[in-house]
């Protein structure tokens, strides 16, 4: 039943490989449900009724109702997606856009998180009536294919960074930016015999070969000192744990800004912000995954763009009412991509994987960077091969992908990097006489990005 409903056969795929491919995905986005909470607190904690003393009893009521709403739209979003398009794309809380709720609205802009959760359901309201009138289709549709290879290597990079930084094999230097890590530290040496061992292990076409790596890794560090006093792998608290309750967040949105023009003109450029980053976060995630995974047609569009983008819509309405910021298509996905995963029975097995980390965190959270970050850099390299795709040798071509390739890291957002591409590419379309290569949606978004780069209202205001 599963393998006719999901078409298993027709993509090329046997039951056993969707669940190693889940389990993957899993494993590489698990760090959500400890990262999330950690950062949506610093917004939270603003609140006097919760305070910032980690201690105190409302504290931690308040961070454990976040873990759990962390975990359930991590949940229902994947299997939203999974029936809706049948992709193999799991979804959750995104990085980048819960910085930028505790950060630049609640403490940057002094907004209350129930108003915070009001202002993420209206972008998802707005998200809704853009996909069903197909307007986030045509957005899709109206960026280059080149400039879509750009993005899957670009997050491929992106993604590679990120695995190298948490495991400590990049630091940050104020000279160089960022500099080699001290690989003498049994945790980061640890990591690079994660990739050199994963590496093999792929080369050598061993089935589940990311997951096979991460288990290895996370056992071995068990034995492992971190330099600390402890192991790299530390033993969990328990194995099974009763969910926290989502009382403290739950339902506790607050829209009353719809209803005063002042307080919604104090609002409004927060949320057009909160919307671009989040539609283009989105875009390229979705089209950076799928690419990977086969599943552009010959001219570079999904097929099911239109469903796919409905599922991130209702996602984000389901995030804003379980209180955490926006829930989105994640990058991670890729890692499931390369297990082998190639419909919606891997988001399904994400989802099944991320209820019972709602009984096993302590389980789960042991996981260290150590194990992740090798298969975060593999995914990356598998993504980054996609640039032989590109014809570099065209130079119109070329500068706008390139752009996009080095934007997306360097300024570690997914959206920066395409508006980079997406501005250059109508600049360039104009002054070489070919003004009609570009789309006229394609035109409007380089406008949009070029007003937010710039700050200029209403698109840059409280960038």
């Amino acid at each position: 039943m599963l393998s006719r409903f999901f078409k298993l056969a027709e993509n090329r795929t046997t039951f056993g490989r969707e669940i190693a491919a889940g389990l993957t995905t899993f494993a590489a986005m698990a760090y959500i449900l400890a990262v999330n909470p950690a950062i949506l607190m610093n917004g939270f904690g603003v609140d006097p009724a919760i305070g910032s003393d980690p201690t105190s009893a409302s504290f931690i009521a308040v961070k454990g109702a976040l873990l759990a709403a962390t975990a359930i739209t991590a949940v229902l979003s994947p299997l939203l997606m999974a029936m809706l398009t049948n992709y193999p794309l799991a979804l959750a809380p995104g990085m980048g856009i819960n910085a930028f709720f505790a950060f630049s609205i609640c403490l940057g802009a002094g907004v209350p998180w129930q108003q915070a959760l009001g202002m993420v359901f209206v972008n998802g309201c707005i998200f809704l009536a853009l996909s069903l009138t197909g307007v986030r289709e045509k957005i899709v549709k109206s960026i280059p294919y080149p400039i879509k290879i750009a993005i899957t290597c670009g997050i491929g990079i992106f993604i590679a960074f990120i695995g190298m930084k948490n495991a400590g094999i990049i630091v940050a230097n104020p000279a160089t930016f960022v500099a080699p890590g001290n690989f003498n530290s049994p945790p980061v040496a640890l990591a690079l015999a994660g990739i050199i061992l994963t590496a093999v292990l792929v080369a050598r076409k061993v089935p589940a070969a990311i997951v096979v790596g991460i288990a290895i890794i996370t056992v071995a560090g068990l034995f492992i000192p971190d330099g600390k006093g402890g192991t790299v792998t530390p033993l969990p608290s328990a194995i099974f744990s009763a969910p926290p309750s989502l009382a403290p967040v739950f339902l506790k949105l607050d829209l009353s800004f719809l209803g005063s023009l002042p307080a919604l003109l104090k609002v409004l450029p927060l949320i057009l912000t909160l919307l671009l980053v989040d539609m283009f976060d989105n875009i390229g995630t979705l089209i950076g995954v799928t690419k990977r995974a086969g599943l552009l047609d010959k001219e570079g569009n999904l097929p099911k763009a239109g469903p796919a983008l409905l599922a991130d819509s209702f996602a984000a309405i389901l995030s804003s009412l379980f209180g955490t910021s926006t829930v989105v298509s994640y990058i991670e996905s890729a890692s499931g991509v390369e297990a082998g995963g190639r419909t919606g029975l891997t988001a399904i097995t994400v989802s099944v994987f991320m209820l019972l980390a709602l009984f096993l965190t302590p389980l789960i959270l042991i996981i260290p960077a150590a194990a992740t970050a090798p298969a975060l850099i593999i995914v990356g390299v598998f993504m980054l091969q996609a640039v032989g795709e590109i014809e570099m040798g065209d130079f119109k071509i070329a500068v706008p992908a390139a752009l996009v390739i080095i934007g997306i890291p360097l300024t570690f957002s997914i959206a920066e990097g395409i508006g980079f591409g997406l501005i250059t590419a109508a600049l360039l379309a104009i002054f070489t006489g070919k003004p009609k290569g570009f789309t006229p949606v394609g035109y409007v978004i380089a406008t949009i990005f070029l007003f937010s780069f710039f700050k200029i209202p209403p698109f840059g205001a409280g960038h």
